[in-house]
């Protein structure tokens, strides 16, 4: 285990995004510059028992025993590979030809359908941001569309 000085501690805490880390780390700052336990609580009006806890797991095992751990959660509906397939569908009917707009409605019934899982239509759009969509509503291109005559209209305009 390195020697650390509070110095170091303040630097690890600016470092770190976690506000949970930020104060275990400033609470081993004070503590290397020889606050008692019951101080630092004080000062960043959490329990001593949570001062307690940080500075021995740092004493005991290193700055790593500061770390978050993994918390369970409840676990997905869909899996990997169900996930993977659902933003294929979403891909290729958004980029189709073949018209129609692709709605909420539309990607939970996909779900029930192929995967036989039913989602809340609300939670959908949830879903659909944490799979990395930003949706509004999905339009498909005109089956006439034509790029080249787009790209004429633009050089007649400018």
């Amino acid at each position: 285990m390195k020697n650390l000085k509070s110095s170091d501690f303040l630097k690890l805490a600016r470092q770190h995004k976690s506000s949970q880390m930020k104060m275990r780390l400033l609470a081993l700052a004070h503590f290397h510059d020889g606050q008692s336990r019951t101080t630092i609580a004080k000062f960043l009006k959490v329990s001593r028992t949570s001062v307690n806890k940080w500075i021995s797991a740092y004493l005991n095992a290193g700055i790593e025993a500061l770390n978050e751990k993994p918390r369970p959660g409840r676990p997905h509906f869909l899996t990997d590979t169900q996930q993977t397939e659902l933003c294929q569908f979403i891909e290729e009917r958004s980029h189709s030809t073949a018209g129609g707009r692709l709605t909420g409605y539309d990607i939970q019934s996909y779900i029930s359908d192929n995967f036989a899982i039913e989602y809340h239509s609300d939670y959908v759009y949830i879903l659909l941001r944490k799979l990395g969509f930003s949706w509004k509503t999905s339009r498909s291109r005109h089956p006439k569309q034509s790029l080249d005559a787009q790209e004429d209209f633009k050089k007649i305009l400018f």
